[in-house]
């Protein structure tokens, strides 16, 4: 087993028996990171979880993945994705959202296995990926790689999150269900905290930073052909 599986199986393992330790929720049509960072930084601050994992679905949404240490019904988790939308995204189209467990879904025995990530989508000959919370601005509305992403860097990536844990998870609920949360800003509202800036570094420009993401030989291949792709100057006769 790779060390990619291995994380995959700690965090995200198949649904049984009706329950579920993996939950996605994903915004797409045109893909929004800005909107969907609302729920990213909402579930770590206003909720006290761990930070989910971000993800570029390969063809048209960024995703936030959250793994639970133990298992919870279907409908639980189905009813708290609800409430983050409700809560974080109250402006945005039902149909832009993506989630996992599905809720269209009749008998819980056709749950079983999330869309998997890393993939080659088979629609685009895109891939989706796991990425860090630096890079889906850089991103834009195009949410995937052209090559395949390196798997040391996936695992890398997962090896850093934390499952929620009973109690967190039960605690995120009763604030979710009571007033202790304080009102929220509608998706389409201005940010009013930045991602978190790389330990130590100082905020860059964009081009600083697609020049750091190229020249960076530790980073997944495929990210450092899209900052240099970024980086070429546009064809003569284009504004």
């Amino acid at each position: 087993m790779s060390r990619l599986d291995t994380e995959q199986q700690r965090l995200y393992s198949d649904a049984t028996d009706g329950h579920t330790r993996t939950l996605m929720l994903g915004l797409a049509r045109p893909a929004d990171w800005a909107a969907l960072r609302a729920v990213w930084q909402g579930v770590q601050a206003d909720l006290e979880l761990p930070a989910p994992a971000i993800a570029v679905s390969g063809t048209d949404s960024y995703q936030l993945w959250f793994s639970l240490a133990q298992p919870v019904p279907l409908e639980q988790a189905r009813r708290f994705l609800e409430q983050l939308r409700q809560r974080y995204l109250p402006d945005v189209a039902p149909a832009r959202i993506q989630r996992w467990p599905p809720v269209d879904v009749a008998s819980p025995e056709q749950v079983r296995r999330a869309p998997a990530v890393p993939a080659r989508q088979e629609a685009t000959g895109n891939w989706s990926a796991f990425v860090s919370p630096d890079l889906p601005a850089v991103f834009g509305e195009d949410p995937w790689l052209d090559m395949a992403p390196g798997l040391d860097a996936q695992a890398e990536l997962l090896s850093r999150l934390k499952c929620i844990q009973p109690d967190e998870w039960a605690h995120a609920l009763r604030r979710m269900n009571t007033a202790e949360i304080p009102p929220t800003q509608p998706a389409h509202a201005p940010a009013q905290t930045k991602p978190p800036e790389p330990p130590g570094n100082a905020p860059m420009e964009p081009r600083q930073f697609l020049m750091s993401v190229m020249n960076d030989a530790s980073a997944p291949l495929a990210l450092r052909v899209e900052a240099a792709k970024a980086l070429l100057p546009p064809p003569r006769g284009t504004s």
